[in-house]
């Protein structure tokens, strides 16, 4: 069974393995995109494949949409040269679903693979004859918000949106559809400071910035994005292998990329935008995409950050670490740990959230709580989640903080496990398990300063609570509790006494 055009003309062979394969005219959809292109997505990786990938693909099969998607990749163009191409852009997806099953597909929505290379001439003028179509509406990116403070990547993007409007200020919506807050912003403050600079060397004029700056020719919107899409996992890989796909083995890109001709993923998937669209726009909310206005999408964005799922993937990160757990999954199995995270989002967090009312607040817990965290089948690691949490702790918890200390009714002094978790914190910084082992902490860019410091230091810094937690009794709370936690076995002591 080969991942190619070839490969899946023998339907008997994929679907009597469970495959689904496209029902759709798969070249005539693929004559239609390049003809017409409509959709271009920066950044080929995996959640791209899981989730916009796999709507589109929903979308073809029932005729709803007749052109595909046009993938760029910007920053590692070997996923091109090593996936996309040798496998005529077709895709399996994996789907881990929470009681055990996997559902396999093949998708097939991906109408054409380019490369941002501008030295590269055949490459950068198709993609520069894509931005010139009046058929574009949008331009959507996964590219990490690292991407968008990179100027070699984000020059590239720009020469192309000059592109556009050089074929007559065509209008056309540039989305960003990664996992940060306030993330059309950035992209928007990105693409305009360097037009600004191109002006000032003579490479575009000022109407180039004007026509950037109205938002009905040019429109930046803000979404929201969240599922989970670890990497090529062993135990899906082998399950392919066993069934008889061929070339199933990750390859590692010389950028250190895991890309695979599948994609494991949660069955779980959220993606609402503002929407701002002066080109129009594909019918996707018939594929679950919710559209909305701009205060909702930030509501959502505060309810997910803030309360239903990345406060307690920070809290799971810290005390897995410092438990020797290797999975989320098997933390959930703990009953003290999943105990720790149900009162955190469902007591601590949910007296704060603001319904945001395209999607219901104690749904999407009790989903993050009883199928999303404790999902077997997804790979994912309390390692992985502690990176960088010295820049997470202001979204996840200070916003909180503020909201308790803001309602007379609250007061910090009603906050239980957040001060564990802020406490559990500073133990993580000694690199000591409650074993009494040392242990690698995952990449932090604070982590060797505040290492450093005493801990009544640490919780002298705003910018890492995004509070000043010295404003009532909360760092007084953390530093006893902290002082509970030295000592071999006490971090599993006080967290099963709280």
């Amino acid at each position: 069974m080969k991942l190619t055009n070839q490969g899946i003309k023998d339907k008997a062979a994929w679907e009597s393995k469970g495959y689904k394969l496209p029902d759709y005219d798969r070249q005539k959809v693929i004559a239609n995109t390049k003809k017409n292109p409509t959709w271009i997505h920066f950044g080929a990786g995996n959640i791209f494949r899981a989730f916009q990938a796999n709507v589109v693909d929903k979308l073809l099969d029932e005729g709803v949409l007749d052109t595909g998607l046009i993938v760029a990749e910007g920053y590692d163009y070997e996923i091109i040269e090593k996936y996309n191409r040798p496998c005529d852009d077709l895709s399996i997806l994996a789907t881990l679903k929470a009681d055990g099953t996997v559902e396999k597909k093949v998708v097939g929505s991906i109408a054409e693979s380019c490369i941002l290379d501008e030295e590269n001439q055949k490459e950068i003028e198709r993609l520069r004859e894509i931005f010139r179509a009046p058929s574009l509406q949008m331009v959507s990116f996964t590219i990490t918000e690292k991407g968008y403070k990179t100027k070699a990547y984000m020059s590239k993007v720009v020469g192309l949106i000059l592109e556009r409007f050089k074929a007559g200020a065509l209008p056309v919506s540039i989305v960003s559809m990664d996992n940060c807050s306030h993330n059309g912003d950035k992209l928007k403050e990105a693409v305009i400071e360097l037009a600004k600079e191109w002006f000032k060397e003579g490479k575009c004029d000022t109407d180039f910035i004007a026509y950037l700056e109205n938002p009905k020719l040019v429109a930046f919107p803000l979404t929201m994005i969240d599922k989970i899409t670890p990497r090529p996992d062993d135990t899906v890989k082998q399950m392919l292998i066993d069934d008889g796909v061929e070339d199933a083995e990750p390859i590692v890109t010389s950028k250190n990329t895991y890309v695979a001709n599948f994609v494991n993923a949660e069955e779980t998937e959220y993606l609402v935008i503002e929407d701002l669209f002066p080109n129009g726009r594909p019918a996707l909310e018939k594929g679950g995409i919710l559209f909305t206005d701009r205060i909702t999408v930030d509501k959502t964005e505060k309810m997910k950050v803030c309360t239903c799922l990345n406060p307690l993937h920070t809290a799971l990160a810290i005390y897995g670490c410092l438990l020797g757990f290797k999975t989320i999954h098997d933390e959930m199995n703990d009953a003290a740990l999943k105990k720790m995270v149900t009162i955190l989002g469902k007591e601590e967090g949910m007296k704060t959230v603001v319904n945001p009312g395209v999607i219901s607040p104690d749904d999407f817990l009790d989903a993050v709580l009883t199928k999303r965290l404790p999902n077997p089948f997804m790979p994912d690691t309390p390692q992985r989640i502690a990176c960088d949490t010295s820049q997470k702790l202001p979204i996840r918890f200070g916003e909180t903080i503020k909201a308790y200390r803001a309602n007379s009714s609250l007061g910090t002094d009603k906050l239980n496990i957040i001060p564990l978790v802020l406490a559990g914190y500073l133990r993580y910084l000694e690199g000591i398990d409650d074993e009494g082992n040392p242990f690698e902490q995952s990449p932090d860019p604070l982590l060797n300063e505040l290492k450093g410091l005493p801990a009544k230091d640490v919780l002298k810094r705003t910018d890492v609570f995004g509070v000043d937690l010295y404003e009532d009794n909360l760092a007084a709370r953390v530093l006893e509790i902290y002082v509970r936690l030295q000592g071999k076995g006490n971090v599993r002591k006080e967290l099963e006494k709280l």
